[in-house]
């Protein structure tokens, strides 16, 4: 099995000729920063100093010509031929809680949330270890790569993984789960990834804001709140964002934990009310993140944030968060495209 070696450092590990360096990294315990995972953001760039990679995606938007020509590359989608030196940023703050590993895990039943999106329960011999917030990379029969999907439910020693995904229109991966993809199948979870997970030592009031498959992670760590003894004392604000109402879900799991309506509390939202063809819509109207200023008011910089949804939605909520002066340090979230 090839060998990295980080120049800076007297730290090696090892990568399968089947992984990538980030995450062959991350299993060794090797805080490299990362966001996405899949090659967009670029937050995982290294340069080889000896040695030779190949490329999974070759066109990946996280790297631009000129890093090309300057010998560097996405350590997530960077394979190795060979041993390799790498010269790479380490920060603590990524150092992996649970390291990531890879399962087979069986569908054992798939839950309608909404019109388009589908909670998927995956069942694995081995213990379920991620923080609430994180997310998966899943091997999707039919789909190349791998897809990032968050977890809702909460770690657990049954080995039981779930995820509330949204189908895409064009999508491979999540016509094949929808549509495909039975009770008894398997397919393989690499978990966990995600630095946007509950900081149960951190006492301050919670706004969790969400919009599409978002649900899936914000869920888990509202779960995860109502649970928390170091948290008794706080309360967490849920908003979500739909365009019309049969977009809106979340309700009916947040009612269910313990707190409901004393200090768990929330806010659907929908951006289309020409949607709204039964006339029977008494929520608010307008764009989640307007919403989450219109209720929070001056006091949204004493609340740790954390947010999950569409690019479009995502981008709008950190401007809205730097204008508001939110601390980046209390905002949690991962970049997705």
């Amino acid at each position: 099995m090839p060998s990295i070696k980080l120049s800076d450092s007297d730290l090696v590990f090892h990568c399968a000729a089947d992984d990538t360096i980030l995450r062959a990294g991350l299993r060794a315990g090797v805080p490299l920063p990362y966001e996405c995972n899949v090659g967009c953001c670029g937050t995982c760039k290294i340069e080889l100093v000896s040695g030779s990679v190949e490329a999974l995606w070759g066109h990946a938007p996280g790297l631009t010509e000129k890093d090309r020509a300057r010998g560097r590359a996405l350590a997530c989608q960077s394979r190795v031929l060979s041993d390799c030196t790498i010269k790479a940023k380490q920060r603590e703050e990524y150092r992996p809680a649970h390291r990531p590993q890879r399962v087979f895990a069986m569908l054992t039943e798939a839950v309608d949330v909404t019109h388009d999106i589908r909670e998927f329960r995956f069942h694995a011999s081995s213990p379920a270890r991620f923080l609430p917030g994180q997310y998966a990379l899943l091997s999707v029969p039919g789909a190349s790569g791998v897809r990032a999907y968050s977890m809702c439910n909460l770690p657990n020693d049954e080995g039981d993984w779930h995820f509330q995904i949204k189908r895409v229109p064009t999508g491979a991966a999540t016509a094949a789960l929808f549509d495909r993809i039975r009770a008894g199948d398997v397919l393989e979870i690499d978990a966990p990834y995600g630095m946007a997970y509950l900081r149960p030592g951190v006492p301050r009031d919670i706004v969790c804001i969400a919009g599409g498959s978002g649900v899936s992670p914000v869920v888990s760590i509202a779960r995860a709140f109502a649970r928390e003894p170091e948290l008794t004392q706080a309360k967490l604000h849920f908003f979500y964002g739909g365009r019309g109402p049969r977009d809106i879900c979340g309700e009916s799991m947040l009612c269910k934990l313990d707190g409901w309506g004393r200090r768990i509390f929330f806010y659907p939202v929908i951006s289309m009310p020409e949607l709204d063809t039964s006339g029977l819509w008494r929520g608010s109207v307008g764009l989640v993140h307007e919403h989450v200023v219109k209720t929070m008011g001056e006091s949204l910089p004493q609340h740790e944030v954390y947010f999950a949804g569409p690019p479009a939605m995502a981008q709008a909520v950190q401007l809205m968060l730097h204008e508001k002066k939110v601390p980046p340090a209390q905002t949690h979230f991962d970049r997705f495209f």
